[in-house]
């Protein structure tokens, strides 16, 4: 028979009458004694009051399950796992997909992109993404200056073979010429 109620001289030492505890409530393992003196070992498996939780199943990663509100959730966050991209132009952008990342994704620069960023590629004194320019004008190449004189048609302005760009152009006047006719009037050739 167990104890449950112990008094020493008129004074209670130990009183379990009015105690609650129960194997259910109370965590798996542990071991107290119930109302009637006798052990007990606690076989709830709760460990957490999840009544105040916030995730969704959108947060939780697809196929884990936790507890939030009392009820047990299913993921369906996407894994994603390394997410990699590139960029290949100055203004271009990566999305990031929604999802789980793991954290060892990478983004950057397209590698045929990169190999263009070199010093020799670049304006001596500009410093493009951390690599600085050692290009100088080079001796080698020819400029060309030109001088054309308009006319009625459309023209195009290049430069020669041999040359590589044009420095200058000089655009003459119109051509205006002025001239007596039989008539006894004057005949105006503009561009002609």
């Amino acid at each position: 028979m167990a104890i449950n109620k112990v008094i020493y001289g008129g004074e209670t030492l130990i009183d379990l009458t009015s105690d609650t505890v129960v194997a259910e409530k109370m965590l798996e393992g542990f071991t107290a004694h119930d109302k009637s003196g006798a052990p007990i070992t606690g076989t709830c498996t709760n460990d957490v009051d999840s009544g105040d939780a916030t995730a969704v199943a959108a947060e939780i990663l697809n196929g884990k399950t936790a507890y939030a509100r009392g009820n047990k959730v299913t993921g369906s966050m996407v894994n994603n796992g390394a997410v990699a991209g590139t960029i290949a132009a100055k203004a271009g952008q990566y999305t990031v997909p929604i999802g789980y990342h793991d954290g060892s994704g990478k983004v950057g620069i397209d590698s045929t992109e990169q190999s263009k960023i070199i010093p020799a590629n670049i304006k001596q004194g500009i410093s493009i993404l951390g690599v600085t320019g050692t290009c100088e004008p080079s001796s080698s190449v020819t400029a060309q200056e030109k001088t054309i004189t308009p006319g009625t048609t459309k023209q195009t302005v290049l430069p020669d073979t041999g040359y590589d760009y044009l420095s200058q152009v000089v655009v003459n006047a119109i051509p205006y010429v002025e001239t007596a006719n039989a008539a006894g009037g004057t005949t105006v050739t503009i561009a002609g």
